[in-house]
């Protein structure tokens, strides 16, 4: 635990993508298993302990610690698990027992109820230095929150060990933590069995486009839709839908689990079914819609009727036994487009392909595809093979321009990691009408990104001396602050007072010399919905 203890203050102190991989690598080569396969899982967000919760850590420092001092302190730390890790006090019967390893740790908090996590936890904690109990806690927790993410475990898994990476990828996502087969082929073992598995496959991926003088010849161009890119999957009988990230999302959309009659593996946008009020383009709803069926483990039979799932085709990888990632994409799509009739037009149909002179032409349709709740263009060569990741020259994505609109910055909390000591996450509003007739500010969103870290630290200084109230770690402040906030989308919610919930906010600029009263009004925000 100790170990593992180490690499995490490590890769929390270090911002640069070099350092973390060189600190991941050599973890991984060293430490021992299972403890290295655990350790893979915690960072990559594989492992979950139900039964700890932050409101836990809480509850078992209050007999320990003078609930004022617990509050100051918190409030100055800005995270629960470094403020319980340096205030835990040290065992009365002097020194513990030896520290546990990581694999004693995930065992334990496997096990554990909500009725018994306190008692085992202290136990631990007692076993355990300072850097030891926060790694403990925040394992526990699941917010490691240590800018490791899957791509970059995987990277430093293939740097490590001088694997290849899209070897590691092909196997990465059929199995579990703590990975045991695959450390074992890393060391020059046999491959892991994996015949019969609906398992995932890396995504190609495309580069912004910033170059216009592509020659369409070569090109093809077809909508990038807004929903959210998925993989079908059909093997040995099973059927798994897996997202971008490689995360089975099947339990979310069950109607699309018998919908797949051959085996192989699909990629397609994600979408739900547009209503006759809310349909979009191609028979789509907006992403809005789909949002509300994300995240469920199960589905209520009302919301299969009202949004039922289908998936729109790009290409395919595997078909009935046979591997088409190396063949070109024209034939590809070809394959691809035969296979139509064999599919539930139900649940299936094909992203159809856009024909354009030059990109002068190709422009304008991309402009109006905000109307049609569409993110904008894809540019595949036509001769490009299907390969993970992101190729140069090969694929090309050209997004449509985010939508602008001037806010008023209404709250602040502190953000996390090497961001706990700043004021981070802004919540911002619009006037409900005339700002100079008494009109209130209503939220619209909260951004936590798009700033430089030198605004970061002017922001921050502005909540610190401007904030009129306090409600626990959060900050409500004069109505000064005016930013421009960029946004992809905004659709009804029922979940804000506003009635509206932005997709993809983030601070575009900050308006220090904007008076608040001419930041916009909700009514432009509202003739943006098309829901």
């Amino acid at each position: 635990m100790q170990h593992f203890a180490a690499l995490l203050d490590a890769l929390t102190y270090t911002t640069s993508r070099k350092r973390k991989l060189a600190l991941l690598a050599d973890y991984l080569r060293t430490a021992p298993d299972p403890d290295r396969g655990w350790a893979l899982g915690a960072l990559t967000g594989a492992l979950d302990f139900p039964a700890v919760k932050s409101s836990t850590i809480r509850a078992l420092m209050m007999p320990r610690i003078d609930p004022v001092l617990w509050a100051l302190s918190r409030d100055f730390v800005g995270d629960t698990a470094e403020t319980a890790s340096l205030l835990w006090p040290a065992p009365q019967d002097g020194a513990g027992a030896p520290p546990p390893s990581l694999h004693e740790v995930v065992e334990t908090l496997a096990t554990l109820t909500r009725a018994s996590a306190p008692g085992v936890i202290a136990g631990l904690f007692d076993r355990l230095d300072a850097s030891g109990r926060y790694a403990l806690i925040k394992l526990a927790t699941g917010a490691l929150r240590a800018g490791v993410s899957a791509r970059l475990a995987k990277t430093a898994f293939a740097q490590g060990f001088a694997v290849p990476l899209e070897e590691v990828e092909e196997y990465w996502h059929a199995l579990a933590p703590p990975y045991a087969p695959l450390f074992a082929w890393a060391a020059g073992g046999p491959a892991p069995v994996l015949a019969d598995l609906p398992r995932f496959r890396p995504f190609m991926l495309a580069h912004p486009l910033e170059d216009e003088r592509l020659d369409l010849k070569d090109y093809a161009a077809e909508w990038k839709w807004d929903g959210i890119r998925v993989q079908l999957v059909r093997a040995g009988g099973a059927v798994r839908v897996y997202s971008r990230s490689g995360d089975d999302i099947s339990a979310s959309f069950p109607e699309l689990l018998g919908a797949l009659p051959f085996d192989a593996v699909l990629d397609g946008e994600l979408l739900v079914r547009g209503s006759a009020q809310g349909g979009t383009a191609g028979g789509a709803a907006s992403f809005n819609a789909l949002q509300q069926r994300l995240g469920r483990k199960s589905v209520p039979a009302r919301m299969l009727r009202e949004y039922p799932a289908f998936v729109r085709l790009y290409d395919v990888l595997l078909l009935e036994g046979r591997d088409w990632r190396s063949a070109p994409w024209k034939s590809r799509r070809a394959t691809l487009e035969a296979l139509m009739p064999r599919l539930p037009e139900s649940h299936f149909d094909l992203s159809p392909l856009i024909e354009a002179a030059d990109f002068a032409e190709l422009a304008r349709l991309r402009e109006g595809a905000r109307d049609a709740a569409i993110e904008g263009l894809m540019l595949k060569h036509r001769a490009s093979p299907y390969v993970a990741g992101r190729k140069a020259g090969l694929w090309f994505k050209w997004k449509r321009d985010p939508l602008l609109i001037d806010c008023v910055v209404m709250y602040a909390q502190r953000g996390s990691g090497k961001r706990s000591s700043f004021y981070s996450d802004y919540t911002f509003g619009c006037w409900d009408g005339d700002p100079e007739a008494g009109a209130e500010l209503l939220p619209v969103g909260k951004a936590y990104s798009g700033f430089t870290d030198a605004e970061l630290k002017a922001l921050d200084r502005f909540v610190r001396q401007h904030t009129i109230a306090r409600f626990g770690p959060v900050r409500e402040l004069e109505r000064k602050l005016v930013v421009e906030v960029a946004f992809d989308s905004v659709h009804a919610s029922k979940r804000h007072k506003s009635g509206l919930a932005m997709r993809f906010p983030r601070i575009h600029r900050i308006r220090w010399d904007k008076p608040a009263h001419e930041a916009d009004r909700v009514e432009r925000l509202r003739a943006l919905v098309k829901d």
